[in-house]
């Protein structure tokens, strides 16, 4: 996330220092931001303990959402204008934040969170796959393409594929590989969608995150009903949920990013997964086969692939053309994505560089960042 004081690019380094002089260095903050969402996945197999899915995800986007309107109150941010832009980022909190919120809550109910916290580390591959279909000029090198094939042979070492998924609740799992595919498809299309609204990134996550509160309060009392009593554990995870794993988490990405950019700040992506299983194994004592760690160093090894870039090369003097807007070029106060990176969810993402149309009034997650959303590639 980027901060919210200023709508159109981070901080100058000239203004950095007094800004960030009382600040903990951003190696601490990045350590403390990997921890969040690594244990985002605890937190959520505890909070369904004793709440139902659907109030889990309500109460996490309920804090997150109160977090975030604190914050936008001391920066005195304004909420965004234009039915154009609240339309888009109504389905942007739908696919970055109720849903895969909601799915990841479903499927803790049967996988342990560990396979959780893994099955998150495929939304790049996701997103890969899907520059290919949705992105027609994309042009994916022989390295991004072979880490799409080996970040896939992960998931299924990690799910055991020679032994035919025996011991895997299949529901589960798809439930949560649904929830980082819809990471995907919901930062494709922040990225197409929110860019250039003139509104600061702040602003609009805060808004996002809220709109994504309004659904699950419409959606969790249809298929709920209240819990008969309250257990103070689940309570206190929702909340952590809630107020760090999606309000704090976010308002810690915006800083990071700001201060030492979006590369250095994706590889907070790589930590996730690694923290989740240990937090699962140590505090919940969930078992571990030795293909659940294989399979998510094969899983990382292949999405860190699918994030490089080619190198440019100097265009002949007869063939000088104007620069494009595209996901692999910076482009100043664009939301969801900065220097061709989309933050948040869960995670950020780099996604390959393509033409991008100008927005027409309006301009992530989830979820992003440098940006806006959440999700939240986090989890």
């Amino acid at each position: 996330m980027s901060p919210a004081a200023s709508p159109s690019a981070p901080p100058s380094p000239s203004s950095r220092p007094a800004r960030t002089s009382h600040r903990l260095d951003w190696r601490v903050r990045f350590g403390v931001l990997a921890l969040i969402w690594g244990f985002s996945f605890l937190f959520i197999k505890v909070g369904t303990e004793g709440f139902a899915p659907f109030q889990v995800t309500f109460g996490r986007l309920l804090f997150g959402t109160a977090v975030l309107a604190v914050a936008m109150a001391v920066k005195r941010d304004r909420l965004p204008r234009g039915a154009r832009v609240w339309g888009h980022l109504t389905v942007a909190a739908f696919l970055l934040n109720a849903l895969p919120f909601s799915l990841f809550a479903y499927a803790e109910l049967t996988i342990p969170s560990t396979l959780a916290g893994i099955c998150n580390a495929t939304t790049p591959l996701w997103g890969m796959l899907l520059s290919l279909v949705a992105l027609s000029e994309d042009r994916p090198t022989r390295v991004r393409a072979a880490g799409l094939g080996i970040g896939f042979i992960g998931v299924l070492t990690v799910l055991g594929a020679w032994q035919g998924f025996s011991g895997l609740d299949v529901t589960g799992t798809v439930l949560a590989l649904l929830a980082s595919f819809s990471y995907a498809v919901g930062w494709i299309y922040v990225r197409r969608t929110l860019s250039d609204t003139g509104v600061s990134h702040l602003s609009l996550a805060g808004s996002q995150v809220g709109l994504a509160t309004l659904q699950l309060a419409v959606v969790t009392p249809l298929f709920t009903s209240m819990p008969e009593s309250v257990e103070v554990v689940p309570l206190l995870a929702v909340i952590a949920l809630g107020a760090l794993g999606t309000g704090y988490a976010m308002l810690l990405q915006y800083g990071v990013v700001a201060e030492v950019g979006p590369t250095t700040a994706a590889m907070v992506t790589y930590f996730i997964p690694v923290i989740a299983t240990a937090a699962g194994v140590a505090v919940l004592d969930e078992q571990l086969a030795w293909n659940t760690p294989v399979g998510a160093v094969i899983v990382l090894a292949g999405a860190a692939l699918t994030q490089t870039r080619a190198s440019r090369r100097t265009a002949p003097p007869s063939r000088v053309s104007t620069p494009r807007r595209g996901w692999g070029s910076p482009l100043r106060g664009r939301v969801g994505t900065q220097d061709g990176t989309l933050v948040g969810a869960s995670a950020p993402l780099h996604l390959p560089a393509s033409p991008v149309r100008r927005t027409r009034g309006a301009g992530p997650g989830p979820e992003a960042r440098a940006g806006h959303t959440a999700t939240e590639t986090h989890p």
